[in-house]
């Protein structure tokens, strides 16, 4: 054999173990950092949830529907915080569609498992993610499949290193010495944290603060899907690990990410109507039953295939 041609062969078998062995260490690192975050809930189905599957689990590699529950969650040492972001993902691959919709912090609801009534994000610091999810599950009345709990400052640290966030802001603003100039801006995670948090400056209120994070969040899902930067995939695990948790497993983590990530084209956004209004001096937000079903409707229409 000639001389030149072993050399080539030696380069490429070279590059193929090199390539090889660095793509079976970011798997390890990937299911290592899976593995860390996973934490799966006790379930309490409450008596006023419908599952058109009859309970049964969803099939990720089938393509199958499913809701899944967000969690932004404000941590500090020796308190366990409150849920101040709260976000519904119905998502249907056979559809090409996601739903997203927030649940506003301070609905006025029954806290499963607690016996009181009082607002939805206090269930997170009445019994952790658990409560969260049954709470959420009687108030709209539809399973919760999954969901994905993450503090503040792992999310600001995220979407850094998914290069930041584009928006389209509807009018000008400060907000804790930031400036956000309307029209479209480009956010760091640090501006893009203050982006979803003001609410004061808002016409709408809370709900002009839920459009800002489906908003946010929008573009963030679209930048981790098309995430390819080899150099801050370790840093990306890191903070992954760090800061979120979730019910979602390795495997069904491989399929959203292979099947799925395709098939969902379209994400559409809906508001839940309601009042505020001042009970025993404390603010809440009102949704009557009326409106209760008729977001229950929708999330039942848009699951079906």
């Amino acid at each position: 054999m000639k001389k030149w041609m072993k050399v080539t062969i030696w380069i490429v078998s070279f590059f193929v173990v090199v390539v090889f062995g660095y793509a079976m260490y970011l798997y390890q690192s990937v299911k290592s950092t899976a593995d860390q975050i996973y934490e799966p809930r006790n379930p309490v189905k409450p008596v006023s949830v419908t599952d058109t599957r009859g309970g049964l689990p969803v099939d990720i590699n089938s393509k199958e529907p499913f809701n899944a529950l967000i969690l932004g969650v404000d941590e500090r040492p020796n308190d366990r915080g409150r849920s101040d972001t709260i976000i519904v993902l119905s998502v249907n691959p056979g559809k090409k569609q996601v739903l997203m919709f927030n649940v506003p912090r301070d609905t006025r609801t029954d806290i499963v498992g607690h016996n009181t009534v009082d607002k939805i994000n206090h269930a997170y610091a009445f019994g952790g993610v658990d409560m969260s999810v049954n709470t959420v599950e009687q108030f709209l009345g539809v399973p919760i499949h999954y969901y994905m709990k993450v503090d503040m400052e792992g999310f600001s640290k995220i979407i850094d290193l998914v290069g930041g966030v584009d928006v389209n802001n509807p009018f000008a603003f400060d907000y804790e010495g930031q400036r956000y100039d309307q029209g479209n801006i480009h956010l760091d995670g640090v501006a893009a944290l203050g982006f979803s948090r003001m609410r004061y400056d808002d016409p709408k209120g809370d709900l002009g603060r839920n459009d800002r994070q489906r908003e946010v969040l929008k573009q963030m899902l679209k930048n981790t899907m098309q995430f390819s930067s080899v150099l801050n995939i370790q840093n990306m695990l890191d903070e992954l690990g760090t800061h979120v948790r979730t019910d979602v497993t390795f495997d069904e983590m491989k399929e959203l990410l292979l099947d799925y990530r395709n098939d969902l084209e379209n994400v559409d956004t809906v508001e839940i109507q309601g009042k505020g209004e001042k009970i025993n001096g404390i603010y809440y937000y009102i949704v009557d039953q009326q409106e209760r079903d008729r977001i229950h409707g929708i999330i039942e229409e848009h699951l079906e295939k």
